[in-house]
């Protein structure tokens, strides 16, 4: 059964619709799959609003797509709720309009002023005019994880020793530690992102497809079949190996 997965994509929509180009390249000849978005579509890159956009016609076309909710699009969606909403995940000192996070980026891809130096009303008064209503259910309504065959699909990862059935969204949006650090089997092949690396990375429990397309490297998409990983570039397959 198979499968193909894309990494974090931040607001990269050029390169999202590159790996696309590779996915159908390779559907042409192995027939279609699902694809898994597994999350962060927003924030650092240049258009999220396209992004969101995209994804959103591809579904409503009959696309079979899988979107994941990353922490990025949970906290942009809490800040369309309400500005003071801080994800309780988050560091205490940071914010999503913070220079780290992007979401000033975000905000800039809908056509608001950069929040830097304005009032925090004002700004956030300009963003629920500009981001469709339609925008943000999507952002609300997106599923944390998705099972298919041996794999798990989420953002940032899962609490090892609970149930895949029992995990809960703060540790499927957010986890870093303690699951990067377990190294048994967790019943299925656990696929995300959230940590930054060089090339997606396959560690036989766990697959890490995050390679930094928000830090300027490049948007990855794998192929599964079964526990067989593939990297896929420019339609062409190179199998990854456990490290």
């Amino acid at each position: 059964m198979r499968t193909y997965a894309i990494g974090d994509i931040h607001g990269h929509l050029d390169l999202l619709k590159q790996v696309h180009t590779w996915i159908e390249a390779d559907s042409a000849l192995h027939g279609p799959a699902p694809v898994v978005h597994i999350g962060d579509l927003v924030d650092r890159g240049p258009d999220s609003r396209g992004v969101i956009e995209f994804l959103r016609d591809g579904i409503a076309a009959g696309k079979d797509w899988v979107v994941l909710k990353g922490n990025h699009d949970r906290m942009f969606a809490y800040y369309l709720q309400t500005p003071i909403l801080h994800d309780p995940r988050l560091r205490p000192d940071l914010t999503w309009l913070n220079s780290r996070l992007g979401g000033g980026t975000t905000l800039a891809s809908y056509g608001v002023k950069s929040p830097t130096d304005r009032p925090l009303d004002p700004v956030h008064q300009d963003a629920l005019a500009a981001v469709p209503a339609e925008h943000r259910l999507f952002l609300e309504t997106l599923p944390t994880s998705f099972t298919r065959d041996e794999v798990f699909f989420c953002h940032a990862g899962i609490r090892p020793g609970v149930p895949l059935s029992d995990q809960v969204e703060d540790d499927l949006v957010w986890i870093r530690k303690d699951f990067l650090e377990d190294t048994r089997d967790h019943g299925k092949l656990i696929v995300h992102g959230h940590t930054a690396i060089e090339t997606p990375t396959f560690y036989g429990n766990r697959l890490n497809i995050d390679s930094s397309a928000a830090y300027g490297g490049p948007l990855s998409v794998v192929v599964l079949e079964g526990r067989r990983v593939f990297h896929l570039i420019d339609g062409l397959r190179r199998e990854l190996l456990p490290v």
